[in-house]
């Protein structure tokens, strides 16, 4: 089983815009994850996010980041979370501490 876990962060009161956007995630990138066997699960702690995904791969991990339409979704995420200079979400990725159990 592959697991990733990231961290980044909300631009100031986006939120609630940012909470809606995955209530009404697009059907093509629910679709897309949901082919390649990928759960995940956001929490929040004030203005950071954490990730936690998992597929039964990293290639299944992978072929669900390749939809067409995934970077029209980044690029909206971006006008509410922090980016770079580019403009591209700043992301973190999260070195595993401890597991127990399967995911």
């Amino acid at each position: 089983m592959f697991n990733i876990g990231m961290t980044f962060f909300l631009k100031p009161g986006c939120y609630d815009q940012y909470k809606q956007a995955h209530d009404d995630i697009w059907p093509e990138i629910a679709e897309s994850m949901a082919v390649n066997n990928i759960s995940m699960a956001i929490y929040r702690c004030g203005d950071r996010l954490f990730l936690h995904a998992v597929a039964p791969t990293e290639a299944d991990w992978e072929k669900s980041r390749q939809h067409p339409k995934l970077d029209r979704w980044h690029k909206y995420m971006a006008t509410l979370m922090i980016t770079d200079e580019e403009g591209k979400t700043v992301v973190e990725e999260l070195e595993e501490a401890f597991r127990f159990g399967e995911f």
